[in-house]
């Protein structure tokens, strides 16, 4: 803590432009008016301010000037400026570019298209970046590329997370290859910062286009982006004029990435400094079981839930493939309500898509931040089809593996929730290598340095279901069911009738207590029932002291003694 107390120190010495947050203009009078492009209605420019710069007829962003997006993230006077005296060279000698520059200092009172620090959230300490489309559309020059890369070598060696509101139409073009170099030059300073194990998140604004995007708008562990933003690498202008290529409505917006894969969350201006709050909060912790209390959770079922138990237990495995598969069963997204606090999900695989049949975030156990990562099939038919029935594809696992490597990364704990009757088989899936993507998550598991906890809880369904459950520990709901494939597919390869599935459920030892005796499971879970919405509490106690006492179990064993426990589990079968 010394040398960071040094470090802030040296640095105000050092700044010699520091500006508050409280350094504004007297506000606009109550009458003016501005026109929303959106909407193309006029409207009051006070009531826009007080609803944060959103247009209050059509609920459209207006862009944010430097210090009112401080002003809204930051806690109040806690901002540092730093290196405030790097501005634009001209290294290509460009006509009229010192001039031009001039002027877009004194009329925006800025010196750069990002500025740089240190702040606050609700005390926790960041280092901040925002960029400002005024100043020559935010593009990136050798002056933005120094001061992010000097922001982020500096929260490097103080240890603090880094947060940049991205919004730039790309490199500027007045710089030439002097600007293209800045794309690596912060990168490799976010590759450092990174291999620190330290936090990073972007927040894409309206634009984030270009070489921005393609480096450090891209890189974060946590993408976020406002509604509506336009983010890409080339934009829609240059597509159409390059290739003749018209571009559907939604290109490149904030939701079109959102759903290709690209980033994590959109969150609305009025949720982003709690939302910012919550996760840097959640990435505190350094270790397993450091539990906020030490009070035990009552796993204890009430009589009445013992009373359903009872009725359950003489089952046959047929029975229980029935009651795996039961529609309103509950599922991966109750289980994680239930359980956990603060879940914040996670979207996408950065490759392609975001894939439904998987839902996965961080959240918070009793304190300990943990991953959770579940399969979703849905409690309706319509919610099924949402979710494709729980059938992951390719780009599901790949999300996945992405959230477990980054638990590996902030020491977080991982616990999955499977219920699939097997990875989707469609074209699509083939194409985007469905074999490929669950190879690589059995490879990638086998060495994860945190500990692996797995629920079976439903269907477990061949390699689809084994992709998430190569853990330290397994448990599995009574009434789950754990195979090589189906019974009716099981039937219709050996007995060349997929009508005998009852008599293969029979032989093919694929219960709770079958696994339980075959050692391929360490726990059997109550169900209270049958694992329905009136169970949920009592199931979701019993589970919830399970994963406490498997973390406090866990704890003081090194990453090579977790990865190697998993292996010699998996070494034994």
């Amino acid at each position: 803590m010394g040398k960071l107390f040094d470090l802030i120190k040296e640095s105000r010495n050092d700044a010699k432009d520091v500006k508050s947050i409280k350094d504004e203009k007297p506000a606009e009078t109550q009458d003016e008016e501005i026109l929303c492009k959106a909407c193309g209605q006029m409207v009051k420019k006070a009531e826009v301010v007080k609803n944060q710069y959103i247009c209050y007829n059509c609920n459209s962003y207006f862009r944010v000037k430097t210090k009112n997006r401080l002003k809204m993230v930051l806690d109040s006077q806690s901002f540092e400026e730093w290196f405030s005296d790097e501005y634009g060279s001209d290294p290509l000698e460009f006509a009229g570019y010192d001039g031009k520059l001039a002027a877009v200092q004194e009329k925006t009172g800025l010196k750069e298209a990002v500025t740089v620090g240190m702040g606050k959230i609700n005390s926790i300490p960041v280092v901040i970046g925002v960029c400002d489309a005024r100043f020559l559309m935010g593009s990136m020059g050798h002056a933005v590329g120094e001061k992010i890369t000097k922001a982020v070598e500096r929260a490097t060696e103080l240890e603090l997370p880094v947060i940049i509101f991205c919004c730039s139409g790309g490199a500027r073009m007045q710089e030439g290859i002097i600007s293209l170099m800045q794309m690596a030059k912060t990168s490799a300073a976010l590759k450092k910062h990174s291999d620190a194990g330290l936090l990073y998140i972007p927040v894409l604004t309206d634009p984030t286009t270009g070489g921005v995007t393609a480096s450090f708008a891209m890189l974060g562990d946590i993408i976020l982006a406002e509604p509506g933003a336009l983010i890409g690498f080339a934009g829609a202008r240059v597509i159409e004029q390059t290739i003749g290529q018209k571009l559907p409505e939604g290109f490149q917006r904030a939701e079109f990435q959102l759903e290709h894969g690209f980033v994590d969350a959109i969150v609305e201006r009025k949720d982003l400094k709690e939302t910012l709050y919550k996760i840097l909060t959640l990435h505190k912790v350094d270790g397993f079981a450091q539990f906020a209390h030490n009070t035990e959770v009552d796993g204890r079922p009430t009589e009445l839930m013992r009373e359903r138990s009872a009725k359950s237990k003489k089952l046959g495995a047929w029975d229980k493939v029935s009651m795996a598969r039961r529609v309103n069963r509950l599922s991966a997204e109750d289980y994680i309500g239930e359980i956990f606090t603060d879940f914040i999900e996670m979207h996408g695989d950065r490759l392609y898509r975001d894939d439904p049949a998987i839902v996965g975030g961080i959240a918070s156990l009793d304190g300990q931040p943990v991953t959770v990562i579940g399969i979703q099939k849905g409690k309706d038919m319509k919610d099924c089809a949402r979710h494709n029935y729980g059938m992951p594809s390719p780009e599901g696992y790949r999300k996945a593996l992405r959230l477990m490597k980054q638990a590996e990364k902030f020491h977080r704990p991982i616990i999955t929730f499977v219920n699939t009757s097997g990875a989707f088989c469609g074209m699509e899936a083939e194409e985007g290598g469905q074999g490929e993507a669950i190879a690589r998550n059995l490879y990638e598991m086998s060495g994860i340095q945190v500990p692996i906890l797995v629920f079976m809880i439903g269907e477990g369904g061949s390699g689809g279901a084994l992709a998430l459950a190569v853990g330290n520990e397994v448990y599995m709901m009574e009434n789950a069911t754990y195979s090589i494939l189906s019974p009716e597919g099981f039937a219709s390869i050996l007995w060349k009738d997929g009508k005998r599935a009852k008599e293969a459920a029979s032989v093919m030892k694929i219960t709770a207590q079958d696994l339980f005796r075959l050692g391929v499971v360490e726990k059997v879970i109550p169900e209270y029932g049958g694992a329905d919405d009136d169970a949920l509490t009592s199931i979701g106690n019993y589970m919830h002291k399970c994963i406490r006492d498997f973390l406090i179990r866990q704890e003081g064993k090194t990453g090579e003694q977790l990865a190697r426990q998993r292996y010699e589990r998996f070494r034994k079968f």
